[in-house]
Formats: C-alpha cells, structure tokens, sequence
C-alpha cells in the first residue's frame, strides 16, 4: 500500500514536470514532438481529421497495447499520471509563461524543453506510469522487444519526425528532432537512477 501510494506520489510529480515544460517551453517557442502529437498534425495535414479525433483514437489504442503487455497496475498508474499531467497543465494555462523570452532562441528552448520532458517522463516511466500515448506505446515496445526505452522513444519519434518531413521543412524540424533525442536519453537516465544492474 505504502508503495503504491508512493509510485502514485512518483507518477504525479512526473506529470507536473511534464506539462510545465510543454506549456511553459514548447508550447510558446514552436518546438513539436514527435509521438502522437507529431502523428495527430500528420493526419490532419492529409487527411483533414482533427487531432482532438485522431489523437484520442491513439492515445486509447496505445494504452490499450501498454495494458495488454505490462498488466493492471500499468493501467492504474498511467490514469493517476495522465490526471496529474491534465490538472496540472490546466493550472499552468491560468499564468503567464515563466520563461516568455525563450521563444527567441530555439536552441535553447529545445534544450530546456527536452530536460523537463525527460525527467517527467522518466519518474512516471520508473514508476510503470504513462502519462500520454507516446509514453505508453514506448514503454510497450521495450517490454516486447527488450529495447531500451530510450531508444523505445527514439523509434516512434524519429518515424513520426520523418513523416512529417512531408509537408514541414527540416529547417523547422531541426530543433524538434534535437530535443526527442535529449528528451529520449534523458528518460532512460531517469528511469535507471538508483537501480543496480538487472533490477531495472
């Protein structure tokens, strides 16, 4: 129980890191990700669906793919972290941004971003918590394959990044594909913080 609640603790606090650095950083220098974000704008660019559609469609078909391969718990844990990742934004949304004049160096704020990313990411991953889509379907693909999660994430994103080369320039793209990389890396460093080789 007392466990639990701490993983609960873990997942929410992830989530929160999470969503201040999306709205905080990405949402306001134009910097994307890949994932189901990236694969939302994809759809609609093409095929004129909304991605308020497309991407609940996906989120539900990764969880639903996470829940199959890693059990309940996963399922558990994942809606205390997207809740988390939901209010938490929502509050963050009522202020201004914390950092308004980082839109004006994208390097920067692809840096910054992919750190908030990673470490949110990682605690509700160490905790077998998903709190998006991407989140989930990584975690999936590692316990299926046995790939490390960071390269896990590195897949989806750079198939969604390469798509998406469709119809945005690479120019654009440049700074979104830097911070997947750093964000990715970043989640597996988390992840493995503390744990001894094989307890992973």
């Amino acid at each position: 129980m007392i466990k639990n609640l701490k993983s609960c603790f873990i997942a929410i606090v992830g989530s929160v890191i999470l969503s201040f650095g999306l709205y905080n950083v990405h949402s306001f220098s134009c910097i994307t990700e890949g994932g189901v974000l990236g694969m939302s704008l994809f759809i609609k660019h093409w095929f004129g669906i909304s991605p308020s559609v497309s991407s609940m469609i996906m989120n539900i078909l990764c969880y639903c793919f996470g829940y199959k391969l890693l059990g309940k718990q996963f399922i558990v844990f994942s809606i205390v972290s997207a809740m988390g990742f939901s209010v938490s934004f929502r509050i963050f949304e009522i202020f201004p941004p914390v950092f308004p004049a980082i839109a004006d160096y994208p390097l920067l704020a692809s840096v910054v971003g992919a750190l908030f990313i990673g470490v949110g990411a990682g605690l509700c991953v160490r905790v077998n918590a998903a709190p998006g889509g991407d989140d989930a379907l990584a975690m999936g693909i590692s316990k299926l394959t046995g790939m490390k999660i960071e390269y896990a994430y590195l897949l989806i994103d750079l198939v969604v990044i390469g798509l998406s080369l469709t119809y945005i320039s690479f120019s654009k793209l440049w700074y979104s594909l830097l911070t997947v990389i750093i964000s990715g890396q970043i989640v597996g460093v988390v992840q493995k913080i503390g744990f001894k080789k094989g307890e992973e």
